[in-house]
């Protein structure tokens, strides 16, 4: 049986041995943790836009009427993050899509910590499949970026996923769950990280993993991050899903439990990106 069937099937079946009052206590305890995790969108430009572009997906959002309870950041390419910090609306926030290990010297095209703080950029993007296939970066490497970014307070959109090839083998939650396992290694600083699942065979393709794929994979995460971390981080920690969101699917993939919002590509540069935002509505 798949690992993924298991884990169903072991969440499902478990319950039944376990002493009522520690089960109602246990039940309470995680409603109470979802509905304390605040929906989370982000939006990635990529090497997408102009200065031009940029300003009319700006203006766009800030004329927007977007869910007060849902956490927005938009990450446009590095040249652009200061003129989008300026003209954005406040209850939006911006963040790079990437940052390194280092804190200064002579690393050249590369992005230092407080040279985001200095801007007033407060997020980072760290971990994408884009920048570990085509770039070579080492789950170690990510896991040392995360750790850097959030030990100097720039919060991180930690990016995992398995390949087409990965999934097809039953490796999803082996592969996924190494990336993460990463990042354990080198900081504790959980409550500045959002887990961003993104199947990498499902980014740009058009092709989107099911409602019921994808909560299964995010309820994995949550199950490793309870017995590897803690149980407090498991429910707490957001775990948003990317791969082909748009406004067709957001609704259907917010409705799973574990799924506490999107990290959008394409979508992002389109007027429906607001539809995005507003999935919960």
């Amino acid at each position: 049986m798949p690992l993924l069937s298991r884990l169903s099937l072991q969440a499902a079946t478990q319950p039944a041995h376990l002493d009522l009052n520690a089960h109602i206590f246990t039940h309470t305890h995680t409603i109470i943790y979802k509905m304390a995790r605040q929906f989370f969108v982000g939006g990635n430009f990529k090497m997408n836009g102009t200065l031009s572009s940029i300003k009319s997906i700006v203006s766009a959002l800030n004329d927007a009427k977007l869910d007060s309870n849902t956490e927005v950041v938009i990450a446009p390419p590095s040249l652009y993050l200061i003129p989008t910090r300026d003209h954005l609306r406040k209850d939006v926030e911006v963040a790079a899509q990437n940052v390194y290990d280092k804190p200064s010297g002579a690393f050249t095209g590369e992005i230092a910590v407080d040279q985001l703080k200095d801007a007033n950029v407060n997020w980072a993007i760290l971990g994408h499949s884009e920048r570990r296939t085509l770039m070579g970066e080492t789950d170690e490497f990510v896991a040392s970026k995360t750790a850097h970014a959030t030990d100097s307070g720039i919060k991180v959109i930690f990016c995992c996923g398995e390949s087409l090839e990965e999934r097809e083998a039953n490796q999803t939650v082996d592969v996924v769950t190494r990336q993460i396992a990463a990042v354990t290694k080198q900081t504790k600083n959980w409550d500045q990280i959002v887990i961003a699942y993104e199947p990498i065979w499902a980014i740009g393709t058009g092709k989107v993993a099911t409602s019921e794929q994808a909560q299964e994979v995010h309820a994995a995460i949550r199950e490793w991050l309870k017995k590897n971390v803690s149980e407090e981080v498991a429910e707490k920690v957001r775990v948003i899903y990317g791969g082909s969101v748009s406004a067709k699917n957001c609704k259907e993939l917010a409705q799973c439990a574990d799924i506490d919002g999107f990290l959008v590509g394409g979508a992002s540069l389109k007027p429906e990106f607001a539809d995005i935002i507003n999935a919960k509505i």
